[in-house]
Parts: structure tokens; sequence; C-alpha cells
């Protein structure tokens, strides 16, 4: 076959569609294949660039296909939809993908190994069993709420409402009780398995050199820092710790035009998982400094006396993020700041 310059590749679960263009741009074939056959395909061709979307099993694809000698560029989707033409289907997406990849100022998403991928899974798995806990106790608060039983609201309270369930001289119909039962031991289930799974994520920091740097930043312990190992991209990936604040969308989004500067709120771009994280880590950090009082001078002590505490919350959750960038990239440890002498 004729020099290839670029595959893009349309993933799909069972029929691919791929596109490879010349080093000059022009199209050198267009091939709808099937999944048994890709890599048949790809190994007999001369090594080159092999552009994919990053979605479900791009990195799964990348791996393999990076071990038959091709480059591998994962693009994110969003990135890949101004360069469709005007038909949306699987080759004007191939077709797209190829553009994209060759733009050289184009963003690319770095493929995850195996072991960045099971902490991955191991740190989302964690979430939903404590959405599902959550949901729960949820249920069981709505449900009794109807029976007139109201307690606190908080994870810390639901052992009253158990206590109400199985109180001697309770009200509640035998069949509500059964229910419950049901619930309480759904909740006592979850509640094993978000133990076990703590206890591996702890394990997991204690074993990773840089992990545990990260964890001597105030407000990340080691489910964030885990988060941050499995989640984000390596932090050669960045030039400096306001690309990786961007990337998490900590920064203002940004509408300016006729060189006027207008900012709005936090852009909300690349990983929720861990900008959620960070955001509930400043919180606590800030509701710390409200029962001990902040140092005099710092940084926080300033923006608790003139702003909002969300809003405080989220530039710390920036700083955050700049301070575990600078700490990855650099190998070094936290340090206080100094104060400002007032």
């Amino acid at each position: 076959m004729e020099q290839v310059s670029i595959i893009g590749i349309d993933l799909a679960k069972n029929v691919f569609q791929l596109h490879g263009a010349r080093p000059d741009g022009s199209v050198a074939f267009r091939k709808k294949l099937s999944r048994s056959k890709l890599l048949s395909f790809l190994s007999s061709l001369s090594p080159c660039c092999v552009a994919m979307e990053a979605c479900a099993g791009a990195h799964h694809w990348g791996r393999t296909i990076q071990a038959l000698g091709h480059e591998v560029r994962l693009i994110a989707p969003s990135y890949v939809k101004p360069f469709v033409k005007r038909q949306k289907n699987d080759a004007a997406d191939a077709e797209a993908i190829a553009e994209a990849a060759g733009r050289p100022t184009m963003r690319f998403v770095a493929v995850k190994s195996i072991d960045q991928q099971a902490s991955s899974m191991a740190f989302k798995t964690r979430d939903l069993l404590v959405r599902q806990r959550t949901q729960t106790i949820n249920a069981l608060r709505g449900h009794l709420t109807e029976y007139g039983v109201i307690v606190p609201q908080g994870p810390q309270h639901v052992g009253r409402l158990i206590e109400e369930v199985r109180k001697a001289d309770s009200n509640l119909h035998g069949i509500v009780v059964d229910l419950c039962e049901a619930l309480i031991r759904h909740l006592d289930a979850l509640h094993e398995q978000i133990a076990e799974l703590d206890q591996q994520i702890r394990e997991r920091v204690r074993a990773s050199e840089a992990a545990r740097r990260l964890t001597t930043i105030p407000g990340i312990g080691p489910i964030c820092a885990a988060a941050i190992m499995a989640l984000a991209p390596a932090p050669e990936t960045f030039a400096k710790g306001r690309d990786f604040a961007a990337w998490l969308g900590l920064t203002p989004r940004q509408h300016s035009t006729g060189g006027k500067a207008r900012l709005g709120a936090v852009s909300r771009m690349g990983q929720r998982d861990l900008r959620r994280l960070l955001i509930i880590g400043a919180m606590s950090v800030i509701r710390w400094a409200a029962r001990r009082g902040a140092p005099a001078g710092s940084w926080l002590a300033r923006m608790l006396a003139k702003k909002p505490r969300l809003l405080v919350a989220t530039a710390l959750a920036n700083k955050m993020a700049r301070i575990a960038w600078a700490l990855l990239a650099r190998g070094e440890v936290y340090r206080v700041p100094a104060t400002a002498v007032v």
C-alpha cells in the first residue's frame, strides 16, 4: 500500500471506519473493518500516526496499536467536532479525526497504562458505591418521614433512623419494618464495601512516593491523591500549574473580544471528579479555618475576610491544583507558605 501519514479511526463496538491520509493531506483510503480484522490490517502498514477519539475503549486500542509500532494520538471529541463536514456519519467522523490529528496546535490525551486504568476503576467503583449509599440513606429517611419519623440530615444520624425502626414500641407497620430492614442490610453491605476500597486506596497511596507527597498538601487526603495519580495526565503534559488548573476547569471562562477581557465563572472543563474532590478538600480547609482561625496575614485569611466561602473554596482548589502539579512535575515536597507581616 502507498505511503500513509495519518489514519483516523472512528471507534465502535464491532465495525470501525478508517480514513487514511497521505503526507500531503490527500485521501489514501477509506475502509470499513470489523473488530477482528482491525489489528491485522494495521500490522500490515508501515509505522504511521493513528488517531482516535478519547472515548470508551480508546486507551485499550491505543496500547494495542502502540505495540504494533504506530504512534497513537487520542483527541478529545469536542476538539474533533469542528472538523466534521456537512453530513454526520462514520466516514465523515474518521476523516475529521485524521484532519484534527494533523493540526500542529492540537491537544492530545495521553494513553493510560493498565495500572492507571485499574486505579481509575477502583476510584470510580468507590464513587458509585458512595452514591448508592447516599441514595439508600435518602430512601430510608424519605420512607420514615411518611410515618412521622424525623431525624437531622447527614449520614452521622442514620443510627437514629435504625433505632426508630427497631424500637420495641414502634408504631410502624410490619411491612414497613421489613422493607426498612432490607434497606438497612443493603446499607451495611455498602459500608463494608466502601471501607474495603478505602483500605485498598490507602495502601496504594502508601506504596507510592508521589502520592504520599500529595497528601502533605492541606485539603488533599488519600482519596484525592489516588484520584490525581489515576485520572490526571502526566505532569509533563502541562507547561505550568495554571494549565493543569485550566484542564480541571478551575479557571474563569473567557468571553473576550475587541481587546476587552470578560471573565465569567469557572469553565468546568476537564475531569469533573478531580475538580469535585479538590473543591471538597478546599471546603474542609475553610471549615477548619473557621473553627481554629486562619493564620493572620495568610492568603486564606485575607480571602475569607472579603469573599464568600464558596468562591474562596474554588480559588483555594485552584491553588491546590497548581501546588499538586508543582510537586509532581518537580519532585518537591509541600512547604507551608510564609505569612505576610501586618
